[in-house]
């Protein structure tokens, strides 16, 4: 791969995407749509409220959750300013830390996308079922299983036939879902303020927000959960090569996409919270937002609700597909992993083994875990298991963006000392801007990553705080699955050193002179 400068970034090669093909806002819209809002704050915001402790500060958790979620973004932002590649995380660690360091993130994103996926996908189906009044398919296994793999087989083929028909169904889907939040928050609050809201209905305070009114350990449990409504906006980079301005346009929209969610989370969980109290939202932590359709909007017009949900797990699932199939797609053509993975349709320029085949682990994956899971409870504790492979990826690559630019941060000045009469010189900083953008905030975004990775390791492997019921070899379930999958890469990563001598012979690298 060179790392020769081409327009002021380095040039990646040629992997065979469709250029220019995305504009800003596209950019903007895949970022936003992949973290799935109503999804994420259907599915969250009532185990949130459920946290011992927590009382009436969820809209608190969510603001505090996005400190590290913004401090990452700008690694991507200026990472990407650098090295606008496809494979994102994969690249740039294994330019700054060399290539089993890259070649374990690029899994990290693999198996954290395929995990997701079945939840995604389960959502998706049963709310199809809901939305047409069909219960019994809801809660019907089997049911749910076939509606799971149309819904995948339907994105995968959208993720197949172009980026721009992607990029439109998002537009879309994403619309919709932003509409219906918006009213129900419209709705929930003025139902407050006119005195018909539910029952344990509260006006607003600021003191929601504020996180110092919360104990140290209630503060980090919620936000262990509220960090992970955010994952996803780094889609919208993955898309870079794609892109008309491929070192610019992402990485802003990455950064930008992480605030409009931040506003997104706080006033619809504000609204939630006013309309219907804290108590209602613990007693309905599965989903919060189906039953409040109900008290909000009334019959027929609580199946908003519905869609909401529907177009943002089935929006989830297409970006959750685009993002993976260009990780690979870049890991093949650095030479990490096998070249099939490296092909592009001659008419759709996009990925083809890649995409498809990201299509068919997700169904073999979403098959096993419903058909044999009984009530669920592994399903849970699957998306539970997510945040370790999302702290271990976002951790690295807001580490990675310090010490790559650690030479373009810092200059020579050099002083003679009085009493030996010889020079030596201490580092400056070149700019206060660059030092505190592209070196420090990325760097504490990765260490506060890696806290919540080892905080998270020993909350949820404690008794209780799982679905599952029995744990696994002396581990809990989410520790099996979201660690275990980390685990399980290391035995084919060293296959891959045997057989990709030459990716694995790379020598680490930093910034060009001048990239800043």
């Amino acid at each position: 791969m060179s790392t020769e400068l081409v327009d002021g970034h380095i040039a990646t090669g040629d992997k065979g995407l469709k250029a220019d093909a995305l504009g800003y806002m596209s950019n903007l819209v895949i970022g936003i749509a992949s973290t799935a809002p109503a999804y994420s704050i259907a599915a969250t915001i009532g185990y949130i409220a459920l946290t011992s402790g927590m009382g009436v500060h969820a809209p608190a958790v969510m603001l505090v959750s996005f400190v590290p979620i913004l401090l990452v973004s700008l690694g991507y932002r200026y990472l990407n300013k650098a090295d606008p590649d496809t494979g994102t995380t994969f690249a740039w660690t294994t330019r700054a830390f060399g290539p089993w360091i890259g070649w374990i993130n690029g899994w990290a994103i693999f198996v954290a996308d395929v995990i997701v996926m079945a939840s995604l996908a389960v959502i998706a189906s049963s709310y199809t079922f809901l939305l047409f009044g069909w219960d019994g398919g809801a809660t019907s296994r089997w049911w749910l299983i076939l509606g799971s793999v149309v819904w995948i087989a339907l994105m995968t083929w959208i993720c197949y036939r172009g980026i721009e028909l992607s990029a439109k169904t998002q537009v879309v889907l994403l619309s919709a879902e932003i509409l219906i939040l918006f009213a129900f928050s419209v709705v929930a609050l003025a139902k407050t303020y006119a005195g018909n809201g539910l029952v344990g209905s509260i006006h607003p305070q600021l003191s929601w927000f504020n996180p110092f009114d919360l104990s140290f350990n209630a503060l980090v449990l919620g936000v262990l959960l509220g960090i992970f409504i955010y994952w996803g906006w780094d889609s919208g980079v993955a898309v870079n090569e794609e892109s008309r301005d491929p070192a610019e346009g992402p990485g802003k929209a990455a950064v930008l996409s992480t605030v409009m969610l931040v506003l997104i989370y706080l006033v619809v969980s504000t609204a939630a919270q006013a309309f219907a109290g804290p108590h209602f939202l613990a007693k309905n932590p599965d989903d919060v937002l189906s039953p409040l359709g109900h008290g909000v909007f009334g019959s027929p017009w609580y199946k908003l609700l519905l869609i909401a949900v529907l177009t943002s797990a089935s929006a989830s699932t297409q970006t959750t597909i685009l993002p993976t199939a260009r990780t690979t797609l870049s890991m093949a053509k650095w030479g990490a992993i096998p070249k099939v993975f490296g092909n592009i349709h001659p008419r759709y320029l996009t990925p083809t083994v890649s995409t498809l085949g990201m299509g068919a682990i997700s169904i073999l994956w979403t098959v096993f875990l419903v058909a044999f899971d009984g009530n669920g409870p592994v399903l849970g504790d699957s998306v539970t298991a997510l945040g370790f492979s999302i702290c271990f990826y976002y951790g690295f690559t807001g580490l990675a963006c310090g010490w790559y630019y650690r030479r373009e941060l810092f200059k020579k000045r050099y002083f003679r000392r009085a009493l030996f009469k010889r020079w030596r010189w201490v580092p400056a900083l070149k700019s206060w801007r660059g030092f505190l953008l592209a070196g420090v905030l990325p760097v504490v975004g990765g260490g506060a990553m890696a806290f919540i990775f080892v905080k998270a390791f020993i909350v949820v492997n404690t008794p209780g705080y799982n679905y599952s019921a029995k744990p696994f070899l002396g581990f809990q379930v989410p520790i099996v699955i979201g660690i275990g999958t980390l685990l399980l890469g290391i035995p084919f990563m060293i296959l891959c050193a045997f057989k990709f001598r030459a990716f694995f012979s790379r020598k680490t690298e930093v910034a060009p002179e001048g990239i800043l």
